[in-house]
């Protein structure tokens, strides 16, 4: 993937996890990846785990924390976005996914008002 290309997609990544980012606990690590916990403390005494943008070699992952915890919000989703998907709650964005990037908004803002209705956030 062309190095343009992939920072673009990273930063439409992050521009839609960044509005959860704001309401959350947000973190940004040493390779400018963006973490997100809520604010909710699980039994174990650390925080649960929203989402996440990392950028990998070939490709940048979105994690999902919510589709994992709730996998009945993955049912609407598109079989070409669900064939992004590495384990449970994680998308892998390469070149020509870009048009699945709204989909994908759409699916965040279902996952944050589920964890909302859950009560954590």
């Amino acid at each position: 993937m062309a190095k343009a290309e992939f920072n673009n997609i990273r930063l439409e990544l992050d521009k839609i996890m960044a509005p959860y980012a704001t309401k959350l606990d947000s973190k940004i690590d040493e390779d400018g990846n963006l973490h997100v916990d809520t604010k909710y403390i699980r039994e174990n005494g650390k925080p649960l785990y929203f989402g996440s943008v990392i950028a990998r070699k070939h490709s940048v992952a979105f994690h999902l924390m919510p589709v994992y915890v709730n996998p009945a919000l993955l049912d609407s989703a598109s079989p070409e976005l669900k064939k992004l998907m590495r384990g449970k709650s994680c998308f892998h964005f390469t070149s020509g996914t870009m048009n699945l990037l709204s989909e994908l908004k759409s699916l965040t803002k279902s996952g944050f008002e589920d964890y909302k209705e859950k009560g954590y956030v």
